[in-house]
């Protein structure tokens, strides 16, 4: 190496002129905003970040509704694609009911599938497709 590349290498701002991924300006999210159109700089990050959610949303209702571990979630609570949020609550509400201790007498033996009906509702309540608008 010359002299100047040494230097050059040496300077904290080596590597900064990349364009990698988590460098680039837009960072593979969208177009670059124009901060001039905002008085804050949060909200074109949240406008930008709005518009990433969107696109998901669509590519998401285009390819299906649920991911592989949400069609899962729905599978363990016997729910249709279909479902709506409601529907969802309700399904898991006659499902405790049905399998909690305190519903069967003192029955234990039903406690994982109780465990599992919970975990799917968790997961599935912050679905996007239960998420209102």
């Amino acid at each position: 190496m010359s002299s100047e590349e040494i230097f050059e290498a040496q300077s904290p701002l080596h590597g900064w002129a990349s364009s990698r991924r988590p460098f680039r300006p837009d960072a593979g999210v969208d177009d670059v905003p124009r901060w001039a159109d905002f008085s804050d700089p949060l909200e074109a990050i949240n406008a930008r970040a709005r518009a990433h959610v969107r696109e998901r949303r669509q590519h998401a209702g285009s390819v299906g509704r649920f991911s592989p571990s949400e069609q899962r979630a729905m599978a363990t609570l016997g729910l249709e694609g279909d479902a709506d949020r409601a529907t969802l609550r309700r399904r898991y509400t006659a499902l405790v009911r049905q399998l909690h201790p305190d519903h069967n007498g003192g029955d234990r033996s039903r406690e994982g599938k109780l465990r599992q009906v919970v975990e799917a509702y968790q997961l599935l309540r912050k679905a996007a497709a239960f998420t209102r608008a």
